[in-house]
């Protein structure tokens, strides 16, 4: 652990306590492993799991009382403003994050994003504590490229395509999409926190990731989820591929994407964390240019690193089309391109993605196959009769 820690214009970093809400999840226990490992700060972890946190949580585990787990839920726990008084920063990571949750459960989706995360914001304002909150790409909604003609030039022209934190809109589906339940909440709190900074000076920064990828993201139906769950897209293509099905391509498969390795993302998170005068009152895109497919060529770079990661050169698992209300159900829709502007977190924070599409994939389908393939042949393999 590093003991002499400075900012990045050379500013001694003091240790600080850090209420994280949502610690347990995908990103948070990135974020505690980074913490832990890398500095002096302490973590006030907030969460109703704690699975993916457990080896910084046992009493052997060297970091002694540097990370202290509280099991609550945000929704109606009386001990939630207590924490945030307790900590110098509140990170809220808590969220219904999964595209197939914001149509069939769009009050739970519009609750958990907003009405949910409404009292953090007022415990931090009121008592003067930092926030850093957790919002999302998908807050730009349908791309402007979205409503171009097919054959316009400006198709051509990837710049066009760039989204920009203070510049570009924010366009949803009609109301019937309901698809645009998640987007819309996390638009809303957004705009509260920055109405919150701008009347009653509250400390902020808001975060919005662009397809953060790596081990422990999301679940395996039937293996550590529910068999009949729909995770995200790198979840779903691992689950058909370590079950050797067909991987399912929604509407083709046609639309672009960028992804980015979750150690790089969690890099930018604590330059964030330990920069607050650089990071306050800013709104940072965190993805990775670089690294943009449209889900098919994804289906297809995963089935060849897949192939090289369980030793089978010769896996051979097809795509198949489905309609998006088939896989999604009614009030589905989508957005075809986002590409995240990274120019404000480069010049307040000096951040760059540096892991390649390829090495991710490596990285978590070797986490994938490591962790799930055995359970699921058990999962997937019938009794022989007798």
């Amino acid at each position: 652990m590093a003991t002499a820690r400075v900012d990045l214009d050379g500013n001694a970093i003091k240790p600080m306590a850090i209420c994280m809400i949502g610690a347990g999840g995908f990103i948070g226990s990135h974020l505690c492993e980074k913490l832990m490992e890398e500095t002096p700060h302490r973590v006030l972890a907030v969460d109703v799991y704690n699975d993916k946190i457990k080896h910084l949580l046992e009493p052997t585990s060297q970091w002694g009382d540097r990370i202290q787990f509280h099991r609550l839920n945000i929704k109606n726990d009386s001990r939630l403003e207590g924490l945030i008084r307790m900590a110098d920063l509140t990170i809220n990571l808590a969220a219904i994050c999964t595209p197939a949750d914001y149509n069939t459960r769009p009050l739970d989706t519009i609750y958990s994003n907003f009405i949910d995360a409404l009292p953090v914001v007022k415990y931090c304002s009121e008592n003067n504590k930092r926030l850093i909150h957790f919002s999302t790409c998908e807050i730009y909604g349908k791309t402007i490229g979205a409503f171009l003609p097919k054959d316009s030039p400006l198709r051509q022209d990837p710049n066009y395509f760039l989204l920009k934190e203070d510049e570009s809109p924010c366009i949803f589906g009609p109301i019937e999409k309901q698809r645009w339940s998640y987007a819309c909440a996390k638009q809303l709190i957004e705009r509260l926190i920055y109405a919150e900074g701008a009347e009653n000076g509250l400390e902020f920064t808001i975060v919005r990731p662009f397809n953060w990828i790596g081990p422990r993201m999301d679940f395996i139906p039937g293996i550590d989820g529910p068999s009949e769950g729909v995770p995200r897209v790198l979840a779903c293509f691992s689950n058909n591929l370590l079950r050797r099905e067909p991987l399912k391509l929604v509407d083709g498969g046609q639309s672009q994407r960028t992804f980015v390795y979750i150690k790089d993302a969690i890099e930018a998170v604590l330059l964030m964390i330990e920069n607050p005068a650089r990071a306050n009152g800013h709104i940072f895109n965190v993805g990775n240019p670089n690294n943009e497919v449209t889900v098919r060529q994804l289906a297809e770079m995963m089935t060849q690193v897949y192939a090289k990661v369980s030793g089978e050169s010769s896996l051979d698992t097809p795509t198949v089309d489905v309609s998006s209300k088939e896989f999604y159900g009614e009030g589905y829709d989508d957005s075809d391109k986002r590409i995240p502007d990274m120019t404000i977190i480069n010049k307040q924070l000096g951040w760059n993605p540096k892991t390649s599409l390829f090495d991710l994939l490596e990285s978590t389908l070797t986490y994938q196959h490591r962790t799930y393939a055995e359970a699921v042949k058990k999962a997937t393999s019938k009794p022989v009769a007798s």
